[in-house]
C-alpha cells in the first residue's frame, strides 16, 4: 500500500551484530520513496532484503497467469454435490461458495449448500443433512473434520468423495481423515511472503509485534513460521510475541492496540498477524490515538484475505497487505477435484499460488484469482 511520506522514525531499537542499537525504523512508504529517488541506503541485511524483494516482486504481480491443471478429465455428468459451510458468516467460506456456484454451473453440475452456522453442534447438523441427501460428492468448507469423525466415517463407508477447503493444515489427499484432497494454500509460503513483505518494505529496518493465536496449532506453527523468516534479517526486531486468542479478538484488541501505542511508541512500525481480523479490530483504537495510515504501524495480515480486509488495503484503512486466498479459482479446482474422483482418477496435486494485495495491486470487487483459471478448467471439462 502507498503511504505519504514521513520522516524516518527515531528511537527505533533493532539488534546488531549482537548488540542493541538505536536506528530509524522506516515505514515502507518512506522506503519506497527512497529507492525510487536512488538515495535509499544500504540495509544492515542486504542479502535477506534482496531475496525477500524478488519473492514479493514475483507474488504481487496483479494478473498473474493460471498456473494449475490444464488437463483431466472431461465433465462427470449429472453430478450433485453439497457444500457444507462452516459459517456463510465467513468472508472466506462465502467467497469459496461462490466459486462453487459458478463452477457447478460450468460443469452442469446441482449444487446445495448447508450454513453449519459456526458452531460445533450447527457444523455436525448441516453435515448429517448433507449425507442424508446422499450426493455425489461433499464438500468441507473451512472446518477441521476431525470434529466431525461420525459424519465423515459415514460418507466414506458409501464411498462419497470428500474434498476439503482449508480443512486441513496442507494441501492434498489425506488418509486420517479420508479425504480426496484438501484445497489450501501451503501456510509455510503464507506465513514466509508475509514476513518477506516486511523485510522487503522496511529495508530490514522494521520493529514488529507478531499477533497469534497460540491455542491453535495451526495458528502457532504459522506464527513461528513468521518469526523464522523474519530472524533472517538480523536487524528486524521482534518487539512482541502478542499472543491473543481469535475469539478473543473483538474484545481484546483496542485496548491491547492502545498498550501497545503506550508502551512502544514509534518503535512499533509493523504488525504481522495470523489472520486479518486483528486488524479489523485495531482500526478504531489507532483513530482515538490520533495515529493515521501515514503515522500508524504498517500492519501486514498473513490470511485469509476477506473482502473486509481487501478493503482496508485498497483504501488505505490501516492495514498495507495481506496474503489472500484465490477463494473462486478454489471453489473451480474443488469441482475440478471432486470430478477427478468421480472419473476415477488421482488428485490434480496442485497448490494455489501465494501472493501479496496491496493497495497497487487492488480490485474493486475485493477478490484475487490467478488470470484465466475459469477457462483453463472449462477446456478441460470439454465445455
Amino acid at each position: 500500500m502507498s503511504r505519504p511520506p514521513r520522516p524516518v522514525l527515531q528511537g527505533c531499537a533493532v539488534l546488531l551484530a549482537g548488540s542493541l542499537m538505536f536506528t530509524g525504523c522506516t515505514r515502507g512508504s518512506q522506503v519506497r520513496k527512497e529507492r525510487a529517488a536512488g538515495t535509499a541506503s544500504a540495509s544492515g541485511c542486504q542479502a535477506a532484503v534482496d531475496k525477500a524483494r524478488a519473492a514479493v516482486e514475483k507474488a504481487s504481480a496483479k494478473d498473474a497467469p493460471w498456473d494449475g491443471p490444464t488437463t483431466g478429465p472431461k465433465a462427470q455428468a449429472g453430478k450433485t454435490i453439497v457444500y457444507v459451510a462452516q459459517s456463510m458468516q465467513n468472508p472466506g467460506v462465502a467467497g469459496v461458495a461462490a466459486g462453487l456456484e459458478q463452477a457447478s454451473k460450468a460443469i452442469g453440475w446441482t449444487l446445495k449448500s448447508i450454513d453449519g452456522q459456526g458452531t460445533p453442534a450447527g457444523i455436525q447438523n448441516a453435515f448429517n443433512q448433507a449425507l442424508a441427501l446422499n450426493p455425489d460428492g461433499i464438500v468441507i468448507g473451512g472446518f477441521d473434520p476431525n470434529t466431525t469423525a461420525n459424519q465423515v466415517a459415514q460418507a466414506n463407508a458409501a464411498k462419497i468423495p470428500l474434498v476439503g477447503w482449508q480443512a486441513l493444515a496442507t494441501p492434498g489427499p489425506s488418509t486420517s481423515p479420508k479425504l480426496f484432497t484438501n484445497v489450501t494454500t501451503k501456510v509455510d509460503d503464507v506465513a514466509k511472503i508475509s514476513a518477506d513483505y516486511i523485510i522487503d518494505q522496511s529495508n530490514g529496518d522494521a520493529g514488529v509485534v507478531i499477533f497469534t493465536d497460540s491455542s491453535i496449532p495451526f495458528a502457532e506453527g504459522k506464527s513461528q513460521m513468521i518469526k523464522k523468516e523474519l530472524e533472517t534479517c538480523s536487524t528486524i526486531k521482534l518487539l512482541k510475541y502478542d499472543n491473543i486468542p481469535l475469539a478473543d479478538v473483538a474484545a481484546r484488541m483496542p485496548a491491547e492496540t492502545n498498550a501497545l501505542l503506550s508502551s512502544m511508541g514509534d518503535k512499533w512500525t509493523y504488525s504481522v498477524a495470523i489472520n486479518d481480523v486483528y486488524f479489523e479490530n485495531a482500526t478504531a483504537a489507532f483513530r482515538q490515538a490520533g495515529r493515521t495510515a501515514a503515522t500508524a504501524p504498517v500492519n501486514v495480515g498473513a490470511g485469509d484475505g476477506d473482502a473486509a480486509a481487501l478493503t482496508r488495503i485498497r483504501t488505505g484503512d490501516f492495514q498495507a497487505a495481506t496474503v489472500p486466498s484465490p477463494l473462486r479459482s478454489e471453489g473451480w479446482q474443488i469441482v475440478d477435484e471432486l470430478n477427478r474422483a468421480f472419473a476415477g482418477e488421482q488428485a490434480s496435486g496442485y497448490v494455489p499460488q501465494v501472493h501479496v494485495a496491496t493497495q497497487e495491486n487492488s480490485t474493486e470487487d475485493n477478490f484475487w484469482d490467478p488470470v484465466g483459471y475459469d477457462a483453463a478448467y472449462k477446456k478441460i471439462w470439454g465445455k
